[in-house]
């Protein structure tokens, strides 16, 4: 079993008005180059659509592709969202229902695994000049 002690929340980088979810991201993860990344599976351990509806991706115990360097002991949390509608720059424009049930999500997994409030980060924290999820994870869910 491995270890895991990080809970990485991350957006999907998508406009309002598109909800996607695992099948879609799925498909971007895993197209081959120049279109896709060419991974064997989807990055994200959960993706939360924009109805709050929790969407199961690689299970747990496999390590994702979501966090460089961080993957080995992290969970990836993708939000749907999290871009203007013309596509233009990033934006909080999530859902009150995603939001709860991230919050219900991440109690549940750091309950699960032990994981402590402080290790639960945004990839803009692991991954500096990165915008995502476009918001302060700590201050928006602990805060």
């Amino acid at each position: 079993m491995r270890k895991i002690d990080t809970i990485v929340v991350h957006c999907a980088y998508t406009k309002p008005s598109m909800d996607i979810g695992v099948k879609e991201i799925t498909k971007w993860h895993t197209d081959p180059k120049p279109k896709g990344n060419g991974w064997s599976a989807i990055g994200y351990h959960y993706v939360i659509r924009r109805d709050g509806t929790v969407e199961d991706g690689r299970p747990n115990q496999q390590i994702g592709a979501h966090a460089k360097g961080n993957n080995r002991h992290s969970l990836g949390i993708c939000l749907v969202g999290g871009m203007t509608q013309d596509g233009k720059t990033h934006e909080f424009n999530f859902t009150k229902k995603q939001m709860t049930v991230l919050v219900s999500l991440i109690d549940t997994l750091m309950l699960t695994y032990g994981v402590p409030q402080r290790r639960v980060v945004g990839h803009r924290d692991l991954a500096p000049g990165r915008a995502c999820p476009c918001f302060d994870v700590q201050e928006e869910l602990f805060g």
